[in-house]
């Protein structure tokens, strides 16, 4: 049996019986960012269609066959955040009631309240509400345990460090050395080479040759392979 998909990602199967995931062979609608976490078994039964078209041939196929959706502009949503608010999903889906709370500056000065630590995101700098008198104020860091939002100048967005968790190896074993490749921090981000070091059988850490804007913690590390491999899925995990 086998689960059919229109994601665009492709799947090769090399001569030693493992799979492969790459990135599909249009680079807009490349979706293998989202599809790090699949393993050997299921990339031998999945199938991905679509992965080595671009939008114009699969619309073109959908109207040979009629289909009523063959003009459908593309969704830009979540398919269970139908209107773009991200904000009125987490509580319709959690239950849950955003609470005011401090911003905070990098050494701990209370400098305002916020309307809910959901309605911020790392990096932003606009609808903060704050005074900047020195200058712009970006969000650097969100605290749950203290229903924190941590601000300070631009500069402090950029590290090159990060750690992540609840890893998987598209190759099913942990690679037993540090390595170098190409990592996206976001979904849109070009891949920035990076050595990665395992630290666990699923986590790993990997440092930047470049310092990158707003690494953000539960957003997805996914690696991709160098040279002739940049659209060779090697894993990836969550930012923590």
């Amino acid at each position: 049996h086998y689960v059919v998909t229109g994601h665009y990602a492709r799947i090769e199967k090399r001569e030693d019986g493992r799979y492969l995931l790459k990135k599909a062979a249009d680079p807009a609608k490349d979706q293998s960012y989202v599809l790090y976490s699949l393993t050997q078994e299921q990339l031998a039964h999945t199938m991905f269609p679509l992965g080595d078209m671009n939008k114009h041939q699969t619309r073109m196929i959908a109207d040979q066959q009629n289909f009523y959706n063959a003009d459908k502009p593309d969704s830009q949503d979540i398919c269970f955040v139908p209107n773009g608010t991200y904000t009125e999903a987490v509580q319709r889906i959690l239950s849950y009631e955003p609470q005011p709370g401090p911003f905070l500056t990098l050494d701990g000065k209370e400098i305002g309240t916020h309307k809910g630590i959901i309605y911020y995101t790392i990096g932003q700098h606009k609808k903060l509400g704050l005074p900047q008198p020195d200058g712009p104020l970006y969000v650097i860091a969100i605290d749950p345990k203290k229903n924190a939002v941590i601000v300070g100048p631009s500069q402090a967005l950029f590290r090159r460090d990060a750690a992540v968790k609840e890893a998987n190896w598209i190759s099913g074993k942990v690679p037993d050395a540090p390595f170098a490749c190409l990592v996206k921090v976001r979904y849109r981000q070009e891949a920035q080479p990076a050595i990665v070091t395992p630290t666990g059988s699923d986590t790993f850490s990997i440092l930047f040759d470049e310092p990158q804007r707003a690494i953000t913690p539960g957003q997805s590390a996914v690696l991709y392979g160098l040279g002739d491999e940049t659209d060779v899925v090697i894993g990836g995990g969550i930012l923590q």
